[in-house]
């Protein structure tokens, strides 16, 4: 027996025990690889007749699986000779499988997003109590159990800026960050609760960063010009808005901006 049949032949008698492992869709694929291998090679009268016994053993086994008929209710026929109808049926089976799968995925997201949605709304009635303690348990649990989304952890953070908890919604970006390096609006944000804070400095170091990785983006420029008019820095304020206002002539709040600085560093 050729190296091909031989692998053929392991395919389809580890059918069994895939089944019995409640494996339905590595069974099938078993079936139809096992097939296509078979079909593709020159047997022999002694090796036909042992493949189209163990493919009756096969479909039997699919047949009597009860698991397997609540998922797939047609009955499986197969008769010697009729090995390429066996493998239709099986890429329809495949096919049925799939569609079952993709559907317990969809559901599992749901329920996933459901999930996270009550434990966000549960965190921000925290807040909104002022039970920061809770608020902050609640939160941790999610980011614990959602590690690398990073959309919930801005989020969140955006509501611990609401309400007035800065250090928290600070490291709660910054973690976001280690996840996302090249997220520009993490950085923005995390600039605007460090000026809230009044950490100018550090604000101003997480601003320009973000303006290594976006020089053309003039609401970078005008935030950090939000920052300069906080710390009272008018030069580095007009040069903030004149940035903001060259990249965007019409970006009237830059304007505005720059017309302000141009007057306190005259005074």
């Amino acid at each position: 027996m050729s190296t091909e049949l031989v692998k053929s032949r392991k395919k389809l008698n580890s059918v069994p025990t895939l089944l019995k492992k409640g494996k339905y869709m590595a069974a099938v694929q078993g079936i139809h690889d096992g097939l296509i291998i078979f079909l593709k090679n020159q047997v022999l009268k002694n090796e036909r007749e042992e493949f189209e016994d163990i493919l009756k053993k096969v479909t039997y086994s699919l047949n009597s699986d009860a698991e397997l008929r609540k998922l797939y209710p047609l009955v499986i026929s197969y008769k010697p000779g009729q090995e390429r109808a066996l493998l239709d049926a099986m890429r329809e089976l495949l096919q049925e499988l799939q569609k079952l799968v993709n559907e317990e995925v969809k559901d599992d997201m749901q329920a996933i997003i459901a999930m996270k949605k009550k434990e966000v709304e549960r965190g921000q009635q925290f807040l909104d109590n002022q039970e920061w303690d809770k608020a902050k348990e609640t939160f941790d649990k999610l980011v614990k159990d959602f590690g690398g989304d990073t959309d919930l952890k801005a989020d969140i953070a955006d509501r611990y800026l609401n309400a007035g908890r800065y250090q928290e919604a600070f490291h709660m970006l910054d973690d976001a960050l280690h996840d996302d390096p090249n997220a520009i609006h993490l950085y923005n944000r995390i600039g605007m609760v460090l000026r809230k804070m009044k950490d100018y400095a550090t604000a101003e170091k997480y601003y320009l960063k973000a303006l290594t990785l976006s020089s053309n983006d003039e609401y970078l420029h005008y935030n950090l010009g939000r920052l300069y008019y906080d710390w009272r820095k008018w030069a580095k304020m007009s040069q903030a808005a004149q940035s903001a206002v060259t990249i965007n002539p019409n970006f009237l709040e830059a304007t505005k901006m720059l017309k302000f600085a141009t007057k306190k560093m005259a005074e």
